[in-house]
């Protein structure tokens, strides 16, 4: 038990830093051909942070443990939502571009319905994936192309470009350990954490809907505090919309082509309820006033803790 708690985080640590290298890398690399910082905002990096979520969903599916898979995605977003925006907005009170509220957000929870509705049936196949992924390209593409039409894609300038020419061999390197990190860690976070939900009659799904999904958060969380902190409070709320989004889209809608995921009753009943009901409460904590208070911050964090109250007493 003691070692499967220690490569527990071990992976975790893997896991946490392979992203970093891998956003880090990719976003670099692609920035020294000249590519503009917005799409490399928009495609790459965050494709890069999702990509926890995607290994160990990918890694749980594959050794026949769904419900980690599904808890991990279900429970990354009502953390990100919960838990990482209400930090953050204890903080610093995160200002909320009016742009977002009517384009990112309601991408968010339409997402979130849509999920909703396609696990009624108890599964997520191979039509559920194409649908999600088709709804993926359409909003990368449709923001690419509103950012252009309003003149907020600057190029890259030449010099940081010229910069970048010269360390591609650095980024390439920290791509390949990025992914060496993810695929690693991945690995053991799920191994020793079906080890240990089954050591202590934990279910997979609690075990992926808490220690898995905070695990997978982390860079989400990082990058939301640093933004807060530097003052950047678009980027902190834009991080957390946008990496549920991707988190539904992206990797709900690969694992899937993989082999088709089972959704427990339980899912339906109790946690994708509850992520609806954080989706939505969002709409009203943004619009009001265009800003995420302290107080709305703890208003989030004691919903997220009461809702780890309830799956630990259910």
């Amino acid at each position: 038990m003691t070692v499967s708690i220690v490569v527990f985080f071990v992976g975790l640590v893997l896991l946490y830093y392979g992203a970093d290298f891998l956003v880090d890398g990719s976003s670099r690399l692609a920035l020294s051909f000249g590519v503009r910082p917005l799409i490399i905002g928009m495609t790459i990096v965050s494709f890069a942070t999702s990509m926890p979520e995607l290994m160990v969903s990918l890694l749980a599916i594959g050794q026949g443990s769904s419900a980690i898979a599904v808890g991990n995605i279900v429970g990354s977003n009502i953390a990100n939502i919960g838990l990482i925006l209400g930090v953050s907005a204890l903080v610093l009170p995160l200002k909320v571009p009016r742009g977002l509220l009517w384009r990112e957000l309601p991408f968010m929870v339409g997402a979130t319905v849509a999920l909703y509705v396609m696990c009624l049936d108890g599964h997520l196949g191979l039509l559920d994936a194409s649908v999600l992924l088709l709804f993926l390209f359409f909003f990368i593409f449709y923001c690419i192309r509103y950012a252009r039409h309003k003149g907020t894609d600057p190029a890259a300038p030449e010099e940081v470009v010229a910069t970048e020419q010269g360390h591609r061999g650095r980024d390439v390197l920290y791509i390949i350990g990025g992914i060496i990190g993810l695929g690693f860690g991945a690995n053991w976070m799920v191994t020793s954490a079906v080890t240990i939900a089954r050591a202590f009659g934990l279910s997979e799904l609690f075990i992926g809907m808490t220690i898995v999904a905070l695990g997978t958060s982390l860079p989400e969380l990082a990058a939301s505090l640093m933004s807060a902190v530097k003052g950047e409070m678009d980027i902190s709320i834009g991080n957390v919309i946008g990496s549920n989004i991707f988190n539904i889209l992206f990797v709900l809608g690969l694992c899937p082509l993989f082999q088709p995921i089972a959704v427990e009753s339980s899912v339906l009943q109790f946690e994708l309820p509850i992520v609806l009901l954080f989706s939505f409460a969002l709409i009203p904590l943004c619009w009001h006033r265009f800003e995420v208070t302290r107080s709305k911050g703890a208003m989030l964090l004691t919903g997220y803790v009461a809702f780890i109250t309830l799956l630990i007493l259910r």
